[in-house]
């Protein structure tokens, strides 16, 4: 383990904590597909909201796997990589909670008042399997 490696503990708090993820997904005969998100982390999981007939839907549906990262974007720089099996599913995520989340309560709110609300929503759930992780904010012992 090198010395900028997050423990277990900072690593899931790091990824619990209010960042954007880039998630990545790969795309027959090009470089994978790679686009922020908003998402959530608990017990294990993380959970997307997306459109069910997004590009990003079908390729999760095909591939059946995905990378989220997740950064600080000032120093001292962290990061933390998850890759696994990611599910399609056809459903809703609290988007109220979300965008508040990322945006606080009033602007959340707005934000929600002002999107459209469809039937074409869908929950991604990617489980971590392999996790990639740095902090250099820690030194060396």
């Amino acid at each position: 383990m090198a010395y900028t490696d997050m423990t277990i503990d900072e690593r899931e708090a790091f990824l619990g904590d209010l960042h954007v993820g880039i998630l990545s997904i790969n795309r027959d005969g090009k470089g994978p597909l790679s686009l922020p998100i908003w998402y959530q982390y608990a017990d294990g999981e993380v959970t997307i909201s997306i459109s069910n007939s997004s590009l990003k839907a079908t390729l999760l549906r095909r591939h059946g796997r995905a990378t989220l990262t997740v950064q600080n974007e000032t120093p001292p720089y962290q990061y933390v990589m998850v890759e696994g099996p990611a599910t399609v599913d056809q459903g809703h995520l609290d988007i109220l909670a979300m965008a508040t989340r990322y945006l606080g309560p009033e602007m959340g709110a707005g934000y929600v008042a002002q999107s459209p609300q469809t039937d074409d929503s869908a929950v991604v759930r990617l489980r971590p399997e392999q996790w990639f992780t740095c902090d250099y904010g820690k030194t060396p012992d």
